[in-house]
């Protein structure tokens, strides 16, 4: 049970490409420093570039270390969940920049099928990743206070969705944290 409810954490934390997304502009607003966009036009969305993704992950990994308050002894048992959390990362990444290869390089469409191939793939591979989160996070996850479970919690689900997955903007939910509408 706690194997699971570790996993499903660590899928909320870095679920659908955390680091691929990131806010566009605001509604009305226009390129970075440039003029508001025009009513019917759709401003660019920002593309995070590695180093962009990077400083987020190191953020988040770090808003979630903080917001744990580890102890000595707990402090310990973090860098491993830690190590797991990047390696996660690094492969997300890794995978992403392989489709973006295939892309470039004017790859065939796929069709239908190929597409749903390419999911179960990605899924299997997503599912390695979080087993290995999970498993370098059971120890560290045995010995938080109840306080500290919750905030986990809370962080993971409130401060970690990704922006545009469900919940996130253009998602049920139409935002995130806990003034969703």
């Amino acid at each position: 049970m706690k194997k699971a409810l570790i996993a499903a954490t660590a899928a909320a934390l870095l679920s659908g490409s955390v680091l691929a997304y990131a806010a566009g502009p605001g509604p009305g607003a226009g390129p970075a420093g440039g003029p508001p966009a025009q009513q019917g036009e759709t401003p660019p969305r920002w593309k995070p570039s590695p180093e962009d993704r990077a400083a987020l992950m190191d953020a988040r990994i770090a808003a979630l270390k903080t917001g744990l308050k580890l102890t000595p002894d707990q402090e310990k048992l973090w860098p491993s969940v830690e190590t797991a959390l990047r390696d996660m990362a690094k492969d997300g990444a890794a995978r992403r920049q392989a489709m973006m290869e295939q892309r470039r390089q004017g790859a065939d469409k796929p069709d239908a099928i190929a597409r749903m191939r390419l999911q179960a793939d990605m899924m299997t591979q997503r599912a390695a990743d979080l087993t290995k989160v999970a498993d370098a996070a059971q120890p560290l996850y045995q010995t938080l206070s109840e306080g500290q479970k919750n905030r986990l919690q809370i962080l993971l689900k409130e401060e970690f969705r990704p922006l545009g997955g469900p919940g996130g903007p253009g998602g049920p939910g139409k935002g995130h944290g806990p003034h969703r509408g």
